[in-house]
C-alpha cells in the first residue's frame, strides 16, 4: 500500500514537513509495511519557503534587507536542493508584522526590501524565482521593489522619488536602463491568489490599504497615486497595468512585477503542486492524506488541501484531511474532493462549550467514521 501525505503547515505550530512526519508516525504503527511518500505543501503564502526547501532538500539563506519603514532587518529566502530555484515570501522583507501597529501607514511604507531579496536570490545563480506576495505592509505598486532592482523613478526636478505609496503621484519619468540585466533570463512565478485590479473600488488601495493602517483620506490619496503611476507606464512604455487581474495584489506589487521581463501571475497552490510534481506521486497511490491548521468555509478558495484533493480525484484516489481544528462552513470541502476530515482538536473553547455541543460533535465524528468506511478502495 502506498500512502501520499501532502499537508500544509499548521501555522505557529508545525511546518508542513513536521505535520507529514507526525501523520506518518501514527499510520506506521498500524501499517508498518506501507510505502509512505511525504510531500510538504503550501499555498504560496506564509510557509511556502520552508515547505519547498523541505520538499527539495534545499537551504534557507538569511540576509539583511530594508524593512517597510526603512530600517534594516534580517530576512530570508530559500534555494531548492538542485540550486535552480529561489523561493521568496514578500512578507519576509515587506510584511505587515514588520511594522508596529501604531506606525502602520501605507503612504510611507516601501517594498524595497523585496527587491533586495530578489537581488540576493540572483546572486545564488538561480534560473527561476517563485515569489509569494501575500501579507504586505505596502501600497507602493512595487515601485520600491523595482528601485532596488535598478529602475529609476524621477520627479519633475529629475530627483528620485521618496519611498512610500503617496510619492508615486510625483513620477514624471521611469528609466529601466539600469535594471539588473540578470532578470532578462530569469523566470519569475508569482503566487497571486487575488484578481483585484490596480485601481478603483476593487483596487489595491480600496480593498487592502485599510488593513495596513490607511484612513479613508489615505485610500483616496493612494488610489490617485497608483492611477498616476499606471498612466506614466502606459504613456512611456505602452503597457496597460491598471485593470489587469491580480495587478492590485500586495498593494499593487502585482502591477510592478508585470513590468519585469519574464513574470507570470499564478495561483499559489498551483505553483507548488507543479513544482512538487504531486500528480506523479499520487498516480499510483492507494490513499492521499492532506491537512491544514484550521479547515473552514474559506478552505475551498485556493487553500492547500483542496488543491491536493483535486489532483487526487483526477486519479480517483480517496482523500482524508487531518486538521488542527474545524471552523464554520468546513462542510463545503466535501464538494471539493475531501472524503473525510479528522480534527486533532475540535476547538479550544473549554469544557462548557464541549458539553453544550456534545450531540453536534458526536454527529460530526460519526459521519467522518462512516465516510472512512465508505472508502472501499482503501479498505480493500
Amino acid at each position: 500500500m502506498k500512502i501520499v501525505i501532502a499537508p500544509d503547515s499548521f501555522k505557529e505550530s508545525l511546518t508542513a514537513l513536521e505535520v507529514a512526519q507526525a501523520i506518518k508516525s501514527g499510520f506506521a504503527e498500524i501499517f508498518p509495511d506501507a510505502e509512505y511518500c511525504l510531500v510538504p505543501m503550501a499555498d504560496g503564502g506564509e510557509g511556502t519557503v520552508q515547505s519547498l526547501v523541505d520538499a527539495s532538500l534545499g537551504k534557507i539563506v538569511h540576509c539583511p534587507v530594508t524593512a517597510p519603514l526603512g530600517n534594516q532587518i534580517i530576512a530570508f529566502f530559500g534555494v531548492t536542493g538542485d540550486g535552480d530555484t529561489a523561493i521568496i515570501e514578500m512578507a519576509a522583507a515587506s510584511g505587515l508584522p514588520l511594522v508596529p501597529v501604531e506606525q502602520r501607514n501605507p503612504t510611507k511604507t516601501t517594498s524595497f526590501g523585496t527587491g533586495e531579496l530578489i537581488k540576493r536570490a540572483l546572486d545564488q545563480g538561480v534560473s527561476k524565482i517563485i515569489l509569494g506576495i501575500g501579507g504586505s505592509a505596502t501600497n507602493d505598486g512595487g515601485v520600491g521593489m523595482l528601485q532596488a532592482l535598478g529602475v529609476k523613478f524621477t520627479d519633475n526636478q529629475g530627483n528620485s522619488i521618496q519611498a512610500g505609496g503617496k510619492h508615486l503621484r510625483e513620477i514624471i519619468n521611469i528609466d529601466f536602463t539600469k535594471l539588473d540585466p540578470r532578470l532578462q533570463n530569469i523566470e519569475i512565478l508569482v503566487a497571486c491568489d487575488v484578481d483585484n485590479p490596480l485601481c478603483g473600488e476593487r483596487g489595491a488601495s480600496a480593498i487592502f490599504a485599510p488593513q495596513k493602517g490607511a484612513t479613508p483620506e489615505m485610500v483616496k490619496e493612494l488610489d490617485d497615486a497608483l492611477n498616476h503611476f499606471a498612466k506614466v507606464v502606459l504613456s512611456q512604455y505602452g503597457k496597460e497595468i491598471k485593470n489587469i487581474a491580480g495587478a492590485g495584489a500586495a498593494g499593487g506589487m502585482g502591477a510592478g512585477l508585470l513590468l519585469l521581463p519574464k513574470v507570470k501571475l499564478q495561483k499559489g497552490v498551483a505553483i507548488v503542486l507543479n513544482y512538487t510534481q504531486l500528480a506523479q506521486k499520487i498516480q499510483n497511490a492507494d490513499l492521499v492524506i492532506t491537512g491544514e491548521g484550521r479547515m473552514d468555509g474559506q478552505s475551498i478558495f485556493g487553500k492547500t488541501p483542496i488543491g491536493v484533493a483535486k489532483v487526487a480525484k483526477s486519479f480517483n484516489k480517496p482523500v482524508i484531511a487531518v486538521v488542527g481544528s474545524l471552523g464554520d462552513g468546513y462542510q463545503a470541502v466535501y464538494e471539493h474532493g475531501i472524503d473525510a476530515i479528522f480534527p486533532i482538536i475540535n476547538n479550544t473553547k473549554g469544557l462548557a462549550d464541549a458539553l453544550a455541543n456534545a450531540t453536534q460533535n458526536l454527529h460530526r465524528t460519526a459521519r467522518n467514521i462512516a465516510k472512512l468506511l465508505q472508502l472501499k478502495k482503501f479498505n480493500s
